[in-house]
């Protein structure tokens, strides 16, 4: 058995799935991703980037994987049940606004999502912060919303489960914390540090919003 904690969502998305096997989507020490209904579940180790769509254990090292299924709600790594013992939480922190208008979108939200290179297209993380940004505002962005759902298609299975994770609000910590102090330089830098490049794209897009939203003076 695996013991990890996950997100109410992820954890509802598991208790929903049909039982039977799931694509393994990514292996890796830290990480393994798998597809369930259509959007991926990561089983996460120590040292794994804290994705909001993944289950998180106390392992070092994850298992070898060759395959996956999920059955009674339950996730298996090679007949390995994933077991859920607790929740965390995902979900942006409440922040104060001096705007209740959104914050010009960033770019051509249609026409950029999916482009690049990566599990994660630089442009994405861009929009996933931006969307981060205004959710934590409480600022309603439903032309960019319509847009970004109707894009998902169009880029990589993992990318398009983080956008649908902000859509909603959930995030990766690093960004949760920068984004309750926008002052932060050492939050900035733990953010920066994220990814080969995801970290930099999800900070640039919430400064982008932070700068029409508020709630402090947010650095260029």
């Amino acid at each position: 058995m695996i013991p990890v904690s996950a997100p109410p969502r992820v954890h509802r998305r598991l208790h929903a799935a049909d039982d039977g096997p799931v694509p393994v989507v990514h292996r890796g020490r830290d990480a393994v991703y798998v597809d369930v209904a259509g959007r991926c579940v990561a089983v996460l180790g120590r040292r794994a980037t804290a994705v909001p769509c993944g289950v998180r254990s106390g392992l070092d090292v994850l298992p070898d994987v060759g395959r996956a299924h999920v059955a009674g709600g339950v996730l298996h790594l090679d007949g390995e049940p994933v077991a859920v013992g607790r929740l965390h939480d995902v979900t942006v922190p409440r922040l104060p606004r001096r705007s209740r208008s959104a914050a010009p979108p960033p770019g051509d939200v249609t026409g950029t999502i999916g482009s690049g290179g990566g599990l994660t297209p630089y442009q994405d993380d861009v929009v996933c912060g931006w969307l981060a940004a205004h959710r934590a505002a409480g600022v309603p962005t439903p032309a960019v919303d319509a847009a970004v759902r109707r894009s998902l298609h169009r880029t990589t299975l993992l990318s398009a489960t983080l956008l649908e994770c902000a859509l909603l609000g959930e995030v990766l910590p690093e960004l949760a914390a920068w984004l309750a102090d926008p002052t932060d330089d050492e939050a900035a830098d733990r953010l920066l540090a994220v990814g080969h490049s995801s970290g930099r794209g999800l900070l640039e897009g919430a400064r982008a919003a932070l700068r029409t939203l508020g709630p402090a003076a947010v650095a260029a």
